[in-house]
């Protein structure tokens, strides 16, 4: 089998959220930081035969891509082997139990109490205003009938920030994310939040979903 491009970019995002995946028969993949405060889930073209474990995912796509189009046969043991004309490669699985997976049970949002959407573009601005000013953290903010995303120190209250009006609100709330947890492929969202600490971005141009746990000092006035 061949991994298409899109499948290829899921799995490159997906190393940024943990080193080591499991994936599982079927066309889902599904992967959790260590920390478990960032799960991601994904429905792929390509359907895998069988279970397998990757521990260095970083260094698997790197292999890949010493070929123009591999091919990938699952039909060893414990290893795929990799194949291009007369070029090939052997890569050996992981064992399971060294890898963190996410639970087998479905994840659901407790509360939908905040919702607009992020276009790429807003993305972009928001991660590059991270950098630029060297701010750790992204506020979901509701004041003054508008809902606001912010980035910002909320540790410094001279620290420069940068935000961008998403949506309104008739309520007030601060909803606090650290900014290395938006491991997010590029896109356009669906953002959903609960006051309950967790959130769901939904990506507009892939079939991926994003569950992110916000920061415990996050408040919101019913």
């Amino acid at each position: 089998m061949k991994l298409s491009e899109t499948t290829i970019n899921l799995l490159k995002n997906f190393s940024s959220i943990n080193q080591s995946i499991l994936i599982k028969k079927g066309n889902k993949l599904r992967s959790i930081s260590v920390m478990k405060n960032i799960l991601a889930e994904a429905t792929i073209v390509e359907d895998f035969p069988r279970d397998f474990g990757i521990y260095d995912l970083t260094q698997f796509l790197n292999g890949l891509a010493l070929h123009q189009s591999a091919d990938l046969d699952f039909s060893g043991k414990d290893y795929v082997r990799i194949t291009e004309g007369k070029m090939r490669s052997k890569y050996f699985f992981a064992d399971p139990s060294i890898i963190v997976t996410p639970p087998d049970k479905e994840i659901t949002i407790p509360s939908e109490d905040v919702s607009f959407e992020l276009t790429m573009q807003h993305l972009e601005k928001l991660k590059k205003a991270s950098s630029v000013y060297q701010l750790p953290d992204i506020s979901v903010v509701g004041e003054a009938g508008i809902i606001k995303i912010v980035a910002r120190d909320k540790k410094n209250d001279s620290s420069n920030d940068f935000d961008i009006v998403v949506g309104e609100t008739d309520r007030q709330f601060v909803l606090n994310f650290k900014e290395e947890n938006l491991k997010i492929i590029p896109g356009n969202y669906s953002v959903i939040v609960s006051s309950k600490l967790l959130s769901k971005f939904t990506n507009m141009n892939y079939d991926v979903v994003y569950y992110i746990a916000l920061e415990p000092d996050s408040t919101f006035e019913e």
